[in-house]
């Protein structure tokens, strides 16, 4: 194969030296029976990817410049190399912004269709697993949603807000990210957290041998120590320490709604290699 059509196929697909050759020399030089040849492949080669686990990635943000409603998505690579790609950034922007366009807040929707087909040649291009893994939209019906995205694209906060101001929100959506809250108020905690907590305590408080009365008074001042610690509104504001985020939000006449929390990888189990025992038994053998 002449230098100029290797040349113009890795132009044309992206794809290492050796496999555009190689796919040259099976369509016996025609570089367009060559493309085609690799996207009918390209399909098989991302199922193989598949198998392989994507933790890293990056988040992505894009709000209406009326604050009236944003869209939020997590797309995953398996190396923080590959997040920083312009390639893959350039597909994340695409899904972001066909969550944003036809409002879906459901990940089947979303990595449907068009975007499929770009997912798959990008693993294809550049060799990794890569999975559209979250998505989630927030409607201000009587106030603003802001977004925060932290520096390294790998935390971001969506905040909705009854009454208010984008500023407001997106300081909310701040103190989130850096905070990360479970709830918005003591009240949205699932009962059956608070039980599991309660549990904990009293068998701890139990072993003080103090009197039951003490023991249960104990246990209640935890609880809402718990409550205080990880409910949004009654944290103290990472900006300002001397007030809640519950008084900073009310004090401006809003109330803090719903919010969303991403970061990238979280909850993924990614499996450990003992390299110097891989090796080894390589050896052994």
């Amino acid at each position: 194969m002449s230098a100029a059509l290797v040349k113009e196929l890795r132009e044309r697909t992206g794809l290492g030296l050796l496999e555009c050759k190689k796919a040259l020399a099976d369509a016996g030089g025609d570089v367009d029976a060559a493309i085609e040849a690799l996207r009918k492949s390209s399909g098989m080669k991302a199922a193989k990817k598949a198998g392989r686990t994507a933790a890293d990635g990056v988040v992505a943000i894009q709000t209406a410049d009326d604050g009236s409603f944003a869209a939020m998505v997590e797309v995953n690579s398996e190396t923080d190399f590959v997040a920083r790609d312009e390639n893959f950034l350039g597909f994340v922007k695409s899904v972001v912004h066909k969550a944003f366009d036809h409002k879906i807040n459901d990940v089947g929707t979303l990595a449907a269709d068009e975007t499929e087909t770009a997912r798959q040649a990008l693993v294809q291009k550049i060799g990794e697993h890569i999975s559209v893994r979250r998505v989630v939209t927030h409607t201000a019906a009587e106030g603003v949603v802001a977004g925060y995205v932290h520096g390294n694209n790998r935390i971001a906060v969506l905040v909705s807000l009854k009454g208010g101001s984008r500023e407001l929100a997106r300081d909310v959506a701040m103190h989130v990210a850096a905070v990360s809250p479970q709830v918005v108020s003591p009240a949205q905690m699932p009962t059956e957290v608070v039980a599991k907590e309660r549990e904990i305590y009293s068998a701890q408080a139990q072993d003080s041998g103090k009197p039951a009365e003490i023991v249960e008074k104990m246990v209640e001042g935890r609880i809402r120590k718990f409550l205080a610690e990880n409910s949004l509104t009654e944290q103290a504001f990472v900006k300002d320490p001397d007030t809640t985020v519950g008084k900073l939000v009310s004090s401006a006449g809003a109330e803090v709604l719903d919010f969303t929390r991403f970061e990238v990888g979280e909850g993924i189990e990614v499996e450990k290699v003992d390299f110097a025992a891989e090796v080894a038994a390589q050896l052994g053998k």
